[in-house]
């Protein structure tokens, strides 16, 4: 997709600084920048690369003062952070699949329901009485099972599994191979020190605008459900157990679990390979460092937690600081 900086300053409200008919057809970070690419210049610890990159753009805030010459046309926003995740959504929506399609080869019912520009990939599947909201995509190989509830907006990356009876929301992403509603590890141990399977009959809602990573498995709930909360970030091969409840907007990143029946607060954020034990209650506005573990209920709402278990962060650091000599002689 080719953009030109006057088209660029229109879109992000910014100004030109430089050539304003300059194009460029792809993104680079700023230190490998070439011509025909635009980068972005956010963080002071990159200035020295602003005066040697190669790039046909660069986007920088309103208030930078340029110590030497740049040679990139400028295009100058309040936030070049923010500016280039608008320009990087901008253009993924431009390459996405849209408009009505169903595939020959895909699998569905006269009860399935679809909404409008519902695109369904080969070899998708999408089950008896399951609704589909409008502009919503499917692509190749998702399997979406029956009494399934999907909402507008939303997009299935290849290998999607859903389980029958889900709830999804609108404007929900969910990637290659994430697992939807597969029973929890729920087993009872026997007499006889064998262990007999508790079924699961709950189902999992997903609220809006969330997004689920590769890999990323969310089980059902015994009963009731496990809830995702509106605006949650979960990436790639996290584990949420049965009976899970997640907050508005909280983030975790690669590895986190979560054990059955723990709620989460809102606007948390977790680092990769946080555990939390289960039965437990998270308050809001908690962030937890990576490898993070937690074994007992944070009550007091915004703390920052490192270690594991895990305690306040500076707690942390006072201790590690002892214990990292511990070993010198």
């Amino acid at each position: 997709m080719e953009l030109t900086a006057k088209q660029l300053a229109q879109y992000l409200k910014g100004t030109v600084e430089g050539d304003e008919n300059a194009t460029v057809t792809k993104f680079a970070k700023i230190e490998h920048g070439k011509p025909g690419a635009i980068c972005f210049f956010a963080n002071p610890k990159y200035e020295q690369f602003v005066y040697t990159c190669k790039a046909s753009i660069i986007l920088v805030n309103k208030d930078f003062q340029p110590k030497e010459t740049v040679s990139a046309t400028m295009v100058r926003v309040d936030n070049a952070y923010a500016a280039v995740a608008e320009l990087l959504k901008f253009v993924a929506s431009k390459k996405r699949k849209s408009g009505r399609h169903r595939s020959w080869h895909a699998r569905y019912f006269w009860t399935t329901r679809f909404g409008k520009r519902v695109h369904v990939g080969a070899h998708a599947y999408v089950g008896h009485h399951t609704t589909v909201g409008d502009d919503t995509v499917i692509y190749e190989h998702v399997y979406i099972g029956d009494d399934c509830t999907i909402g507008k907006g939303c997009i299935f990356y290849p290998g999607v599994r859903v389980y029958p009876g889900m709830v999804i929301g609108d404007n929900v992403i969910v990637h290659s191979n994430a697992v939807i509603g597969a029973d929890g590890f729920g087993n009872v141990p026997k007499p006889d020190g064998t262990w007999e399977k508790i079924e699961h009959l709950g189902n999992v809602i997903i609220g809006n605008d969330v997004e689920i990573g590769a890999c990323t498995t969310i089980d059902r709930a015994e009963m009731e459900s496990t809830i995702i909360g509106n605006g949650v970030k979960i990436d790639n091969l996290c584990q949420i157990a049965h009976n899970v409840q997640i907050g508005d907007n909280t983030v975790m990143a690669a590895q986190t679990g979560i054990a059955g029946s723990t709620k989460i607060g809102r606007n948390c954020i977790f680092g990769g390979q946080v555990g939390i034990a289960g039965h437990l209650t998270i308050a809001d506005n908690t962030t937890i460092g990576a490898q993070g573990g937690v074994i007992g209920n944070i009550r007091k709402s915004g703390q920052v937690l490192l270690g594991s278990p895990v305690i306040p962060a500076r707690q942390y650091m006072r201790s590690y600081a002892i214990f990292k000599r511990s070993g010198e002689e």
